[in-house]
């Protein structure tokens, strides 16, 4: 049996799932490029204020059998748009971050897209090729989940 994994829009409910989330050491690690200080609970409040205003933003909370798990986000950095996402750590395996990056990408209409993951966050290039991703260029940039410089993939979900 398939679990139901939905799309919908953030609430307020769902931010502390979020900051939950946010706070596990092993994910900060994996995803390197996270806030400064995860803890921060006011820069945590404004960046979900900007994420949910911004009409250039599309944010969605992903539930499993109507159960928080975590988010997907596509936003615009210069003239490209990139996606990202975020999974509770003891849901990962699961596919259901490749699940809910492929139902974001249904609801954005252009091409192409981008991302970018760590060298070494091997669980999300795997999802990201899976949906339709490919490694365009290589990057480095400093990461505050780690403290110092990591080395990543640029990705492209081509037209």
């Amino acid at each position: 049996m398939t679990a139901d994994l939905r799309l919908r829009p953030v609430r307020d409910d769902d931010l502390p799932e979020f900051y939950r989330n946010q706070l596990d050491p092993e994910a900060i690690r994996m995803a390197a490029f996270t806030p400064d200080d995860p803890a921060d609970r006011q820069a945590f409040a404004d960046h979900w204020q900007r994420v949910r205003t911004d009409p250039a933003m599309v944010s969605r909370t992903v539930t499993v059998d109507g159960q928080v798990v975590g988010y997907v986000l596509a936003f615009p950095v210069g003239e490209r748009t990139e996606v990202s996402y975020w999974i509770d750590r003891r849901q990962w395996g699961r596919g259901y971050a490749t699940r809910a990056l492929g139902a974001l990408l249904a609801e954005l209409p252009q091409r192409p897209l981008h991302a970018r993951a760590a060298k070494d966050n091997l669980g999300s290039l795997a999802v990201l090729r899976k949906c339709g991703f490919v490694i365009r260029g290589e990057d480095h940039a400093y990461a505050a989940g780690r403290g110092h410089d990591v080395q990543e993939y640029v990705l492209e979900l081509p037209a």
